[in-house]
C-alpha cells in the first residue's frame, strides 16, 4: 500500500511495523492450522484402525478334542501277608509259699530270681518285683517280716526297702541259714555223713549244696569228702 509523500514518518513507521505484525500473524496462523490438520488425520487413522479391530469378526477357536478314558483296571488282589511266627514262652510255675523256714529260704529266692529273669516285661520297676514276692509270704516268720515292712511303710508313708538288690540281702539276712557255711563244714568233715540209703542223685545233689556252702572247690578235696 503507497501512502502519500507528505506522511510523515512516524506513521510510516507504525503502518509499516503493523504490516510486518500481520505478515507475523499470518504465518502463524498457517502453521497452526497445517499442525492441526496433521494431528486430526493421525487421530482419525487411529479411530479408524480401532473400529476395525472392534467390528472384525472374532476367530472361533475350536475346543480340544475330549481323550477317551481308558477301560477301567482292577487292582490287583492282595497277596496274603504270611502268618508270622510268634515266639512262644512256656507257662512259667509261680513260686511256692513261703514261710520264712530257713531250710527253705534259698530255694525260694532261686525261683523267684528265675521267674523274673524269663518275664522282665511283667515288671516295670524294683517295687513292683519286691511287692510280687511278697505276695508269697503267707504265713509263719515270712508273713510277720512282711508285716512289719507295711507297718513301716504307713508310720513313714514310704517303704522301707528300695530296691531289689537291697530285698535280696535283707531276704539273705533273715531267712537264710545263719551259720550255713559252719554248719556245712561240720555236716562234711563229720564221720556220720554218707550217702546211706539215699539215692545216688539224691546224695549227689545234697553234697554239692554243701560242698557248695562250705567253700569247697578244689576237685581234690571233693573227692575225699565225696563218700
Amino acid at each position: 500500500m503507497s501512502l502519500p509523500a507528505d506522511t510523515p514518518p512516524a506513521i510510516t513507521d507504525a503502518l509499516g511495523y503493523l504490516q510486518h505484525h500481520l505478515q507475523e500473524l499470518t504465518k502463524h496462523q498457517n502453521a497452526s492450522e497445517h499442525t492441526i490438520n496433521a494431528t486430526l488425520a493421525g487421530l482419525t487413522a487411529q479411530l479408524q484402525q480401532l473400529t476395525q479391530l472392534i467390528t472384525a469378526p472374532v476367530p472361533t477357536v475350536a475346543p480340544p478334542p475330549i481323550p477317551l478314558s481308558p477301560p477301567p483296571v482292577s487292582p490287583p488282589s492282595p497277596v496274603p501277608a504270611a502268618p508270622s511266627k510268634q515266639r512262644t514262652r512256656p507257662k512259667l510255675p509261680s513260686p511256692p509259699d513261703f514261710s520264712g523256714k530257713w531250710s527253705s529260704g534259698r530255694a525260694f529266692l532261686n525261683s523267684c530270681m528265675l521267674y523274673l529273669r524269663l518275664a522282665p516285661e511283667q515288671f516295670t520297676c524294683d517295687e513292683e518285683k519286691i511287692f510280687w514276692t511278697l505276695a508269697f509270704f503267707k504265713d509263719g516268720r515270712a508273713a510277720k517280716w512282711s508285716e512289719n515292712l507295711f507297718r513301716q511303710e504307713a508310720d513313714t508313708s514310704i517303704f522301707p526297702i528300695r530296691s531289689w538288690t537291697d530285698f535280696e540281702q535283707q531276704f539273705r539276712s533273715q531267712f537264710f541259714p545263719v551259720n550255713a557255711e559252719a554248719d556245712a563244714i561240720n555236716t562234711l568233715e563229720g564221720s556220720s555223713y554218707y550217702q546211706g540209703n539215699r539215692m545216688v542223685d539224691d546224695y549227689l545233689d545234697s553234697f554239692l549244696i554243701l560242698a557248695s556252702d562250705a567253700g569247697y572247690m578244689d576237685p581234690r578235696t571233693l573227692v575225699v569228702k565225696f563218700r
